[in-house]
């Protein structure tokens, strides 16, 4: 073969990379929206009241805040592993009442075919504090944290894993963090934390050392790949993006869950990314976690969609094809 065809093969196999290249681009911005499209069906929109069984609108995030902090617990048939969880956060919460401080929780129910929604409509019944946002069909916990946020009357917003897998009276390590970052609280100033931007992120980093040990050497090859994928796509400053124990306040979740796209495991990701592009201030607090029984991530499968995610993540906003809507401001 001659060096004259050798190079015509070299050549066009450049071309055949560069034209699936800017295919995948084409495909990439054309079958997307810039911004996202939030579903919401019409029974989405109301809670019932226990007390006298009517359905009752739910408030809506461009609203002003109306209690110190609101409390998302997104459960996708976690009818065994919601009840101990609420049974610790409410009796933290309750303990908090005595100096005025006030307070909701909004268990959304993520199209769950066990007894989820009856099992929240239960404590909903002993507790006035607490609404249940049962949703048509599945979304994927992003989805749902995202109805549930802008559902919700908090100067603050939490969300909390409904394993109960944090310790919840740790928000106190996050209380702390936001005063630190905001110098007020949402107990004493909820109008001016309210109304102010940040994020604090619950962190389980501290614990990798000791989780080495119980790990599988391919586990271990997966975790270590995906905190690696995190940083290096999308996320710089918060080393554990999938904690589920995070407080925002009002202002930053409409910033925030205005512009997120992503519906499932990765929305942690797509949250923390969209925060730093907004140069919004974030902290990473270390908290007390430990393994729960039943976990709805599939071992390998749930990894390769969320570094699907992640690949898309980066890709789509840095070409322009998903863009960061701001919410309308007060």
């Amino acid at each position: 073969m001659s060096m004259e065809t050798l190079w015509i093969y070299f050549f066009g196999l450049i071309f055949i990379a560069i034209f699936m290249i800017l295919c995948l681009v084409y495909m990439l911005c054309k079958y997307t929206d810039p911004y996202p499209k939030v579903q919401r069906y019409e029974e989405e929109k109301y809670f019932t009241d226990p007390s006298s069984g009517q359905k009752q609108a739910f408030p809506s995030l461009d609203d002003e805040w109306s209690v110190n902090i609101s409390v998302i617990v997104p459960a996708y048939n976690e009818e065994v592993r919601l009840p101990p969880m609420l049974d610790e956060c409410l009796k933290y919460l309750e303990s908090k009442k005595k100096s005025g401080f006030s307070y909701e929780v909004i268990v959304v129910s993520d199209g769950s075919t066990d007894k989820t929604v009856q099992v929240a409509q239960s404590y909903a019944k002993k507790f006035d504090t607490v609404r249940v946002l049962a949703l048509v069909k599945n979304r994927g916990k992003g989805g749902a944290v995202r109805l549930g946020m802008q559902s919700a009357r908090g100067s603050a917003l939490l969300f909390a894993d409904a394993d109960g897998a944090t310790t919840f009276s740790d928000l106190k390590k996050l209380d702390d963090s936001l005063r630190n970052l905001l110098g007020v609280d949402y107990i004493s100033s909820p109008e001016k934390t309210a109304k102010s931007q940040a994020i604090v992120c619950g962190s389980r980093a501290h614990l990798e050392e000791e989780e080495k040990a119980k790990r599988s050497l391919f586990r271990l090859f997966l975790m270590y790949g995906f905190h690696f994928l995190v940083w290096f796509l999308c996320v710089k400053r918060v080393h554990d993006t999938q904690c589920g124990f995070k407080l925002l306040t009002r202002e930053s979740a409409r910033l925030v869950f205005t512009a997120l796209h992503v519906e499932r495991w990765a929305f942690d990701v797509e949250m923390l990314y969209i925060a730093e592009v907004l140069g919004l201030p974030v902290s990473e607090v270390a908290v007390e976690w430990q393994e729960i029984d039943g976990s709805k991530i599939v071992p390998v499968w749930s990894w390769l969609q969320m570094g699907r995610d992640l690949l898309l993540i980066s890709l789509r906003y840095k070409l322009g094809a998903w863009k960061i809507a701001k919410a309308k401001q007060n």
